[in-house]
């Protein structure tokens, strides 16, 4: 790191991200040693929350809008203070941006066939398959339960959980959905809501 990146790193901050894939659902806003200095500017724009963690703990939700970072990070002083520790400040805060429109055209599909039991034909086996959208509504708990610290966090990370979590409950949903194996096509909304509500 030079010495005008080091420079940089004790003006006050402007925390902001423009997404440029489609794919990423979570986004670390990259700051040198994660030392968000007091009174960062925070953009939030529509269809992402930003996630505050600060000294290791998730501090506030940030929805759409422009704010101020508090943290005990002064620019310039808590560097100097940070003699003890090599320079570098012992108070870390991250943000994490979450991308929260939809994520769609994901697939899924059946490995092995479902078993079922018809009243007309008897016991059958049934293949299933078909396409899935999905979107962050607690940011929070997404970041506790599967994030984590990853700097980026994308679609193809969660898709196969995603995917195996629908194929799991599939066998459960036709069993009580009661429908006859030739009407399955009709009522293929009904049970993809039941499959949603489990």
């Amino acid at each position: 790191m030079g010495l005008m990146d080091k420079l940089r790193g004790e003006l006050i901050d402007i925390v902001e991200w423009l997404d440029d894939s489609r794919d990423t659902i979570v986004w670390r806003f990259p700051r040198y040693q994660n030392e968000i200095k007091m009174g960062a500017k925070l953009v939030v724009r529509e269809s992402q929350t930003a996630v505050f963690v600060n000294e290791g703990k998730i501090a506030d939700v940030f929805p759409p809008g422009t704010y101020t970072l508090e943290t005990r990070n002064l620019p310039i002083l808590s560097t100097l203070k940070g003699w003890k520790y090599g320079f570098n400040s012992p108070f870390k805060a991250e943000v994490y941006f979450v991308n929260t429109r939809q994520f769609t055209d994901m697939k899924w599909g059946t490995q092995n066939p479902v078993i079922l039991r018809d009243a007309e034909f008897g016991v059958v086996r049934v293949r299933a398959f078909g396409a899935f959208a999905a979107r962050v509504v607690d940011p929070a708990q997404l970041l506790r339960e599967l994030v984590g610290t990853d700097p980026q966090f994308r679609t193809e990370e969660v898709q196969e959980y995603l995917r195996q979590l629908i194929v799991g409950r599939l066998g459960g949903a036709l069993a009580t959905a009661g429908v006859p194996l030739l009407d399955l096509a009709a009522h293929q909304d009904a049970i993809g809501r039941r499959l949603a509500a489990v």
